[in-house]
């Protein structure tokens, strides 16, 4: 089948929609008023857990809290004169319910998003069971018999009091928020987002700072939840704490899960798988079993195992199967200006240098007073047995870990204490012993996640493309790179589909795309083939005739005594010999500790 153009995919659903309210019975019509108040607010969730790899159970709490503070703010007669202005539009208590949602999840995400691994979930569980339960103990908020009375949304002098109207309002705000949410994964502030997956360490060494991307991508779900929510209120004119239950926002995470965790689109599309499949089943289930009950959780739990034995994609990536749509591929500017670089130091001078660095974890001493440096224009290899304390001193230089004691400066800086992403700005960058990219994104996105610090532009900018120029120079640059390491024909491929050796020059192109002075290799040989080697050693060679500054960690002998300048081996912690390389080939020591004895 040949693919469609996503652009006519794209109108002939805004087509079907724009006449749903005229085709459809009011049964149908109200049921894709809550497939769209549920799509909006699991589309929360495909940027928090799906793309941010950050999972949350609170999604229904947010929910709840848009909608309460509308409802409070429109039907109380007794608000304090400094917040009486809210309560005169229902307008007016979407703002009030943002902010007040925005201000919650400032805070409870920076406890909340300290944790890690299961902690973080039940992290949510926490707070979102608290405040489903301050909903229905609170007497202002009406307890468990909750609120009515809440007017219908006004145009001027347009009440939107039944599904038809509420229908392109609900619909509205779902589009805005995919538009705006696509755009700003197609950004620099998405590429940082989507790198949190790549693990913090490979992000905060591309300048990339982890706590403020998971606390953005926390409150941008927070305030779609919350939206949700006043559309919900407003819809139904009544509220209650059921709705907002963890049951809920189990639920809402099963949509984001079931359609397409990674994808936009996804949230749409399991809202309405679940949506119809619940209302289905509670009908049907009854009838079949003779009882009544909540039978069709039953039913969710058993699919959500075997959508995720199937396809742990989602369902999305099915769909696209059976109706394929054309890829939409980056297209690069060749005549963006370019990126302002930063003067690079002199040949010959020292960029970056060691003193006495010493690492203990408790009574084990991982580097004992380690010294060595490295000049602009020159090649240094950091070569020694397994636990030698290399990669261990490898961390010391780039900021991930801080020295016990000692020093390390950076073209004369102190830098001893700073972390990775602060030194990155400062003109270092690295690549990592095992590979770390984002296989599903392209050559050319992965590349630019290395320019994210050379860019400013933010969340809004990016979210309502008014970033295109400066988006436009990244992505050019990091063409410019990948066709420097030679990468330049593959710019749209996924990264995951090249082999290890391109895998690895790719490393190498992100870490240039930061426009470094110094560049820190760890074992970039490893598991490459003889050929892949020869390109990699012709690369740092070239690398170094520009005047970078290249610290090289390598088992590899034949290839490091053949293309470096002078070479550093470790022993136990600490340096036993330093020198040229045919010079440390002859050491007696580094024979006896390295090489397997004379």
């Amino acid at each position: 089948m040949k693919p469609l153009s996503a652009r006519w995919v794209l109108g002939i659903f805004l087509l079907l929609m724009l006449l749903s309210p005229w085709l459809l019975p009011p049964f149908y019509l109200t049921l894709l008023n809550y497939i769209g108040l549920y799509a909006l607010a699991a589309l929360g969730l495909v940027l928090l857990t799906g793309v941010g790899g950050l999972t949350s159970f609170g999604q229904a709490a947010f929910v709840g809290l848009g909608a309460y503070t509308t409802a409070v703010l429109c039907t109380s007669s007794t608000l304090p004169g400094w917040l009486a202005w809210a309560g005169q539009s229902p307008w007016l208590g979407l703002v009030g319910g943002l902010l007040l949602t925005a201000t919650l999840a400032l805070v409870l995400g920076s406890l909340s998003l300290k944790l890690s691994g299961y902690f973080l979930p039940l992290g949510t569980i926490a707070w979102g069971i608290s405040l489903y339960f301050l909903f229905g103990t609170l007497e202002f908020l009406g307890g468990h018999s909750g609120v009515s009375g809440i007017p219908p949304v006004a145009i001027g002098s347009w009440l939107l009091d039944d599904a038809h109207e509420m229908f392109y309002l609900i619909w509205a705000f779902l589009l805005c928020a995919m538009f705006t949410t696509q755009n700003l994964l197609d950004s620099r502030e998405g590429r940082a987002i989507r790198a949190l997956k790549g693990g913090m360490v490979m992000a905060e060494a591309m300048g990339v700072n982890t706590s403020r991307s998971r606390m953005v991508i926390f409150v941008i779900a927070a305030l779609h939840a919350a939206a949700a929510g006043w559309l919900y209120a407003h819809m139904q004119r009544f509220i209650n704490p059921s709705p907002f239950s963890l049951s809920s926002g189990i639920e809402f995470l099963f949509m984001a899960v079931i359609g397409g965790a990674g994808q936009v689109w996804g949230a749409l599309l399991g809202a309405g798988v679940l949506t119809v499949l619940k209302q289905w089943l509670q009908n049907l289930l009854p009838l079949v079993l003779g009882d009544s009950g909540h039978f069709e959780v039953i039913v969710f739990g058993l699919l959500m195992v075997f959508i995720l034995q199937r396809s742990s994609q989602g369902l999305w990536p099915l769909l696209a199967r059976w109706v394929p749509v054309r890829r939409v591929v980056r297209t690069v500017d060749e005549h963006a200006p370019a990126l302002a670089h930063k003067p690079p130091p002199p040949a010959g001078q020292v960029v970056l240098e060691a003193r006495n660095v010493t690492r203990q974890f408790g009574g084990l001493v991982a580097n004992n007073k380690m010294s060595l440096h490295v000049k602009a224009g020159e090649i240094l290899a950091l070569i020694g047995p397994n636990g030698a304390g290399k990669s261990t001193m490898f961390n010391q230089l780039s900021g991930v870990d801080t020295p016990t004691s000692g020093e390390v400066l950076f073209r004369g800086q102190p830098v001893t204490g700073q972390d990775s992403r602060h030194i990155a700005r400062m003109g270092m960058s690295r690549t990592f012993q095992h590979v770390k990219l984002l296989p599903s994104m392209s050559v050319l996105e992965n590349v630019a996640i290395g320019a994210h610090l050379r860019g400013e532009r933010g969340v809004l900018s990016a979210a309502w493309r008014l970033d295109r120029a400066e988006e436009a120079r990244l992505l050019a640059e990091a063409a410019r790179q990948l066709r420097r390491v030679g990468l330049g024909d593959m710019l749209h491929e996924e990264a995951g589909s090249l082999a290890l050796g391109q895998q690895r020059i790719l490393e190498i192109a992100r870490a240039l795309c930061a426009d470094p002075c110094v560049l820190l290799l760890d074992e970039p040989a490893a598991g490459l083939r003889h050929q892949e080697k020869a390109v990699l050693a012709a690369l740092l060679r070239q690398l170094r005739a520009d005047g970078m500054a290249i610290l090289l960690v390598e088992h590899d002998m034949d290839f490091v005594m053949g293309l470096v300048d002078r070479v550093v081996v470790m022993e136990f912690g600490e340096k036993i010999a330093e020198g040229l390389p045919e010079e440390v080939q002859q050491n007696p020591a580094v024979l006896e500790a390295y090489l397997g004895g004379v």
